[in-house]
């Protein structure tokens, strides 16, 4: 069993090429800039610029001339003239209130879910007496962070939703975002309603590397956070990248993923309809199935071609399956999940006959979704968890947005005069073997009274 040129989906048999196929580099590349891309920055600047370069030039004159700087380049990239950037909040009232009414129960719903799962996951701070002295932990929220949301077609107030609500349920005092201004320089009315049922408190109308710079060094509008968040295109990520030290960031998202592991129990037509919700959501998304059956293998392909003609979105779902996408057959389920680990999806779906009884053995992956009744759009919207999660190899290392990333820690060392009697030897030992003899002293010379007030 092979792909033939021209097929809709490559296929790999075997452990061994499924691995070589799905190695990664590791690196964040720079793609090449679209055509119309490169002859708006030549336009702009003068000359021809990679997008590095664009960013640093971005970043640089927003961080030395503030809103000037912001207004100039939202000129320049998204053709507006705008005379402010904060959205008034009447403009979010009338985004809910015209809203419809379909989809506002369905952002209340989202939320409600969001919210719900996060909750379950606030820990406390802890202060606790003991021999030595009282020692702790101090949970405190991040003061302000900012949220980057892609504007036109690519809207997404469900990346909004999933992470200001997990950032309000941690307690962050104030929570911004940023998106493309449309043709009338105001916001998508959908990322409007959005911000206003997650908790928002203000809104700007900046896009791209601008909007991150604005952000991370704040101007004369718009107020320097402590972490920014959220999706973009290649000025964005680079932008998130530049600025990170001088605030946090959450990732430099690569395109989306998803990894089915199917057995012979798997319906093939869910099996189809999953990897087609993945396809469509632009050219670089990668759908990839790992299967123990022959039939399974053989039955997707056919059964993608027949669900295709039925997506509005076929063109994008075809040529997403035909760059990125894979079936790799392997010998069984010990090898499937052997792969998963060493991909490491943003999505890994189980749909096997018992499910959970692979899940003690995933070690790498964004989420896992068990069972033929967990797809990944149900994640994607209304599951609670947040679907904003590692991709490129990174959940080796990296979690989903959560209320962790909101938080910080601050330790608390209340030690006492025994403390200093019983560790200060050792804590001399090893200052003086990394030659720090002023450490040492500090203790040596409270070891001193401690012995000459026991005389």
């Amino acid at each position: 069993m092979s792909s033939q040129p021209g097929t809709l989906i490559e296929t790999v048999v075997g452990y061994a090429d499924a691995v070589r196929r799905l190695t990664r580099s590791g690196d964040f590349a720079e793609t090449e800039l679209a055509p119309e891309f490169a002859s708006r920055i030549e336009e702009v600047f003068g000359e021809k610029l990679t997008a590095r370069e664009v960013v640093e030039r971005i970043v640089s004159d927003v961080r030395e001339q503030g809103d000037a700087a912001v207004s100039r380049y939202t000129t320049a990239f998204d053709n507006r003239d705008l005379d402010h950037f904060d959205v008034p909040r009447e403009e979010w009232d009338v985004a809910w209130d015209t809203l419809d009414g379909d989809l506002r129960d369905a952002l209340l719903v989202a939320a409600t879910r969001i919210t719900s799962f996060h909750t379950k996951q606030l820990r406390q701070s802890w202060i606790e007496p003991e021999r030595l002295g009282i020692f702790g932990q101090i949970v405190r929220p991040l003061e302000r962070i900012g949220i980057y949301v892609p504007g036109g077609s690519a809207a997404l107030p469900s990346s909004l939703m999933m992470i200001a609500i997990p950032a309000k349920v941690a307690g962050v005092r104030e929570i911004i975002i940023s998106a493309p201004p449309r043709h009338n320089g105001g916001v998508e009315p959908v990322v409007l309603a959005a911000a206003k049922v997650s908790g928002v408190d203000r809104v700007f109308s900046i896009g791209g590397a601008q909007a991150i710079a604005a952000m991370a060094f704040g101007t004369e509008s718009v107020p320097h956070v402590d972490k920014i968040l959220g999706p973009g295109n290649i000025f964005v990520a680079l932008a998130k990248q530049r600025v990170y030290g001088a605030v946090d960031i959450d990732q430099l998202a690569g395109p989306t993923e998803t990894m089915l592991i199917a057995d012979e129990s798997a319906d093939i037509e869910l099996i189809a309809a999953d990897m087609l919700a993945q396809a469509e959501h632009d050219f670089q998304a990668s759908a990839i199935l790992v299967t123990t059956s022959t039939e399974v293998a053989r039955g997707v392909p056919k059964e993608m071609e027949r669900q295709l003609k039925d997506l509005d979105r076929e063109e994008i779902a075809r040529g997403s399956l035909r760059q990125n996408g894979l079936i790799a057959k392997v010998a069984d389920l010990g090898q499937a999940v052997a792969l998963a680990n060493a991909y490491a999806p943003e999505h890994l779906c189980l749909l096997v006959k018992d499910p959970w009884s692979l899940v003690p053995e995933i070690e790498n992956a964004g989420g896992i979704f068990i069972g033929e009744q967990s797809p990944e759009a149900l994640g994607d919207y209304t599951a609670g968890p947040s679907h904003v999660m590692p991709t490129g190899g990174t959940a080796r290392f990296s979690s989903p947005v959560n209320v962790r990333d909101f938080q910080k820690v601050i330790s608390i060392i209340g030690a006492n005069e025994r403390a200093v009697g019983e560790l200060g030897p050792a804590t001399m030992t090893l200052a003086l073997a990394e030659g720090l003899g002023g450490h040492a002293a500090a203790i040596q010379r409270r070891m001193r009274r401690l012995a000459a007030g026991s005389r």
